[in-house]
């Protein structure tokens, strides 16, 4: 059974009309949303996103891509560490 919703690489799948955005608000807990600027998710969607959610931090890799964690590792792990260690 596919979980693909809908996505940029013309895919579909059972979650295409599953939309939860208006419930981000509920996820109180911290969470850090990451983006990249070469990613094929739009990063100020995603910053966008880190606004809805309770706690929400948005981190964006400007070198990186899908794979920031290896294509932007500085960034990436400094700034996932950081928001680690205020959240410890």
């Amino acid at each position: 059974m596919p979980l693909q919703g809908p996505s940029e690489l013309g895919l579909s799948g059972t979650l295409l009309e599953w939309e939860r955005t208006a419930d981000l608000h509920r996820i109180t807990v911290p969470t850090l949303v990451i983006g990249a600027q070469h990613d094929t998710m739009d990063p100020n969607y995603l910053r966008y996103m880190a606004t809805l959610l309770g706690d929400g931090e948005y981190l964006h890799c400007a070198q990186g891509s899908h794979m920031a964690m290896y294509d932007d590792q500085e960034t990436y792990f400094t700034g996932l560490i950081s928001f680690l260690e205020r959240h410890a």
